[in-house]
């Protein structure tokens, strides 16, 4: 028997939350859509329920009263470039937009952060320096690279030793 958890966090939508959920599910492994209540047939779901990357969504379709914002943001952490760019480009596609320093904001208005593992790895390191440029390099992307972030750690961003 599957664990039902108890805590969720509930993002809102206008009256897209289904697409949105089937979108993200199709994404990332581990995703799920687990129940759709719509209490009127034909009608946009009310309240979608599901799991991204294992972890508990819940989806409102509550109207146009509030809006998403980047105060709240889904972080996805990526095993590699390939990912980290699969995923990127997945989430721009159809009308989202780039941030700066892993942040974009998808067609549904969404916030993302699309974070390498190598990027944490590089600012949690022992080396202060190295992790202060990488640190350096990071604020200058938008979408996270992770060749120039290691050439960065290593001091050697931009042909510099």
């Amino acid at each position: 028997m599957r664990h039902k958890p108890k805590v969720r966090t509930c993002l809102w939508f206008n009256n897209n939350g289904e697409e949105a959920a089937e979108f993200y599910a199709s994404l990332l492994p581990d995703s799920a859509i687990e129940r759709v209540s719509r209490p009127e047939p034909g009608k946009p779901a009310l309240v979608v329920e599901l799991s991204l990357g294992g972890t508990p969504y819940m989806f409102l379709n509550g109207g146009p009263q509030y809006k998403q914002s980047p105060a709240a943001s889904i972080v996805v952490r990526t095993a590699d470039q390939a990912e980290t760019d699969r995923l990127w480009n997945a989430l721009l596609a159809d009308g989202g937009e780039e941030s700066r320093c892993a942040w974009l904001t998808d067609r549904f208005g969404v916030s993302w952060q699309i974070v390498p593992e190598a990027l944490a790895q590089m600012l949690g390191a022992d080396d202060r320096e190295a992790a202060g440029r990488a640190m350096a390099a990071m604020l200058q992307m938008n979408k996270i690279d992770i060749t120039e972030l290691e050439a960065a750690f290593r001091g050697t961003f931009g042909g510099s030793q």
